[in-house]
């Protein structure tokens, strides 16, 4: 019998921001859930530990913008959050915040952390956000 070697599967990192995860918290049905919620056999997403700080303190725009009680949303929030990786922002280097304090600076300051991540990472960002998007192109073309 002759057994074949398998390739080994490399998951792909992601750095996750707020807009992708407020998404999929929105609308559990939608085509970002369904990544976020399922694909971890892929991908592995992280994101840094205050996207959750920053979930709870919008629970008030989230239930009026999705009609949805709380203890919806909370479950919704539960489904998005469990297949992502969360990391202190004290295990980033600082040269990496400066270099993304560049980036960001006449975008959205509040993008740092996301982006001094993908840096750190050396992967890609996930933003709904386009002009941040934009801005990381043209840097890397």
């Amino acid at each position: 019998m002759v057994v074949k070697k398998q390739k080994a599967f490399c998951k792909v990192k992601i750095v996750v921001d707020a807009n992708i995860v407020f998404s999929g918290i929105l609308n559990t049905n939608s085509k970002i859930a369904d990544i976020l919620m399922n694909s971890f056999s892929f991908f592995d997403f992280i994101s840094p530990n205050f996207l959750r700080y920053e979930i709870s303190k919008n629970y008030a725009k989230l239930v009026k913008i999705s009609k949805l009680t709380l203890k919806q949303i909370k479950e919704s929030e539960y489904q998005i959050l469990k297949n992502i990786t969360f990391i202190s922002e004290e295990n980033i280097e600082q040269i990496y915040w400066v270099n993304a304090e560049k980036i960001v600076m006449d975008v959205d300051p509040k993008d740092v952390t996301y982006v001094a991540y993908s840096e750190y990472f050396k992967c890609k960002l996930w933003s709904g956000d386009k002009k941040l998007i934009k801005r990381i192109r043209k840097r890397v073309s």
